[in-house]
């Protein structure tokens, strides 16, 4: 897939706006009534959540293992674009993980790495200690990754899409390529800015380039009902801007692994639970109030950012993610907003996994192909800074460690 080149980024958005204007002649009139629709939906659910209701649905892997996830939470989980696994893992099995990676980055001096780091960026010394962890190939990232039970629940949110149209396959929902992400290890006490409202997976390009236009292609003709944010097509052929903050993977879901517990107030994830809530951010760049260059902030290579000043309607059902128990994960549509909070106030340490979904399919492959030397020299993913940490670490992941399901999702061949 060619990655997709923007010479002039303001010109393209001017031109891409009076393209899809042009298609589109009552935008006023369509975008109203998505605001009104959507802006329902958020305060729908801001009132659930002051209420202490449960906004974000909720299911046991053994329930998805059995296949006996019943029709109605399946619904709201795809109305709410988002849901907590309670139990994948054994908390025992986390508590093991999240030890092991401790002494991972302690035998490893990864504190010396940082500082000098550091120190070659010129960064305060206390600015060296991240929250997120430039680490991909710990053990129990790998074991974790390749697991009979990750992989069943990955495999169950891949098929909630629609993989196949009028003939044509989208992707195989039953293959999972591992996306190497990283480590969140973040201690009580620590005030720090989080992540603010954005969406993953291109920003500008959402407007620009072909395919994606093509992906919201109901939202686009006015006929924005239609718009199925599970729908597979096109989603394998977008193209982004390269960029170290951009997947260059189509993931289903993004995602994440509790190695220890947590929940609101310990600086964890808040998501928007609205699937739909793309078709109110693509039509409000598209609104007269919009310069011409600009798409509410959106640039290419970048989150996609959610501003107050633009939509703020949507941020009225920002929601932190439930009490999380070490071993349970929680996903989210790869368009769904979400942020992260800025301070943690609990006891102990928040720790996770980031480990999302992605199906098969040719863009999956072509990443994997590139992805695979990382593996095998301990090197940072074509995705992420190119800190390299891992290339001389001890207790560094190997083939070795590889079970065969493993080395498929990796893309090295069988053995024998």
């Amino acid at each position: 897939m060619a990655a997709l080149q923007i010479d002039d980024v303001p010109d393209a958005i001017r031109q891409a706006k009076r393209t899809l204007r042009a298609q589109l002649p009552n935008y006023r009139e369509v975008y109203e009534e998505v605001a009104q629709s959507i802006g329902e939906q958020a305060r729908h659910i801001a009132r659930l959540r002051e209420a202490g209701e449960a906004v974000i649905p909720e299911l046991a892997f053994a329930d998805i293992a059995a296949q006996r996830v019943s029709a109605e939470t399946i619904a709201l989980l795809k109305a709410r674009g988002a849901c907590v696994i309670r139990r994948v893992f054994e908390p025992e099995q986390a508590a093991r993980w999240d030890a092991e990676i401790a002494d991972y980055v302690t035998r490893n001096d990864l504190d010396a790495h940082l500082a000098r780091r550091a120190a070659e960026r010129n960064l305060a010394p206390k600015s060296s200690r991240p929250l997120i962890y430039g680490i991909y190939w710990s053990r129990p990232q790998v074991q974790a990754r390749a697991s009979v039970e990750l992989t069943a629940a990955r495999v169950f949110l891949n098929r909630l899409w629609r993989h196949e149209s009028e003939g044509h396959v989208h992707f195989d929902p039953d293959v999972v390529p591992v996306y190497a992400d990283r480590l969140r290890r973040r201690p009580p006490g620590v005030a720090t800015p989080g992540l603010s409202a954005h969406c993953d997976g291109g920003a500008a390009e959402r407007w620009i380039d072909e395919h994606f236009r093509q992906v919201y292609r109901h939202v686009f003709s006015g006929d924005w009902r239609r718009y199925d944010p599970f729908d597979g097509a096109f989603r394998p052929d977008v193209s982004e801007v390269p960029s170290r903050v951009a997947s260059s993977m189509f993931r289903t879901f993004q995602g994440w692994t509790a190695l220890t517990p947590q929940g609101p107030g310990d600086g964890t994830l808040q998501i928007v639970p609205i699937a739909n809530a793309m078709a109110y951010v693509l039509l409000r760049a598209l609104q007269d109030d919009v310069a011409e260059d600009d798409l509410c902030g959106a640039m290419p290579g970048r989150g996609l950012p959610i501003l107050s000043e633009w939509h703020a309607p949507l941020l009225e059902a920002l929601t932190s993610i439930p009490q999380m128990q070490a071993g349970d994960a929680v996903f989210w549509h790869c368009d769904l907003i979400h942020a992260v909070e800025d301070e943690h106030h609990g006891s102990g340490y928040s720790n996770v996994m980031y480990i999302p979904a992605a199906p098969g399919c040719a863009k999956n492959d072509a990443y994997l192909q590139r992805q695979l030397p990382s593996f095998l020299e301990g090197r940072s993913p074509p995705d992420f800074p190119g800190e390299h940490f891992e290339t001389g670490f001890a207790g560094r992941a190997g083939v070795d460690d590889l079970t065969p399901l493993g080395r498929a999702q990796l893309g090295l061949p069988r053995e024998g």
